[in-house]
């Protein structure tokens, strides 16, 4: 689609939506769902909001291949939610913290958190 065709979309949902743009269509969102979009890398950002994590070895998921998953966490994960700015870590010591952009995150994982029982029983 053409960027003519998307701002057409755009301005079609901004009327839509009572003439405010939605979240959804913010910029910095698709970095945000991106980092969001795997279960292991919803954790990691999940225990550091409320400082349950200091080390790789704290988000570790317990399961058949743990070889594999550090080797995962390690490659893919970790690595992914430093590229956003959402952690810090540190390859040698395997020290995590809040990265520069975590308070970009923050207040999504605190809506999710904090509205949670209003989604349905059995949603997804």
């Amino acid at each position: 689609m053409s960027r003519e065709g998307d701002r057409g979309s755009t301005e079609r949902l901004t009327q839509l939506s009572g003439g405010s743009k939605s979240v959804l269509l913010r910029r910095g969102i698709d970095r945000i769902l991106d980092s969001l979009g795997k279960r292991h890398r919803r954790l990691v950002l999940l225990l550091l909001k409320d400082g349950a994590v200091e080390t790789k070895a704290d988000v570790m998921l317990r399961g058949n291949d743990t070889e594999a998953e550090e080797k995962h966490l390690t490659h893919v994960h970790l690595p992914k939610l430093e590229e956003a700015g959402y952690i810090e870590w540190n390859r040698t010591t395997g020290e995590i913290s809040k990265g520069p952009r975590f308070e970009e995150i923050e207040p999504f994982l605190e809506l999710i958190e904090n509205h949670t029982d209003e989604l349905p029983p059995d949603w997804p």
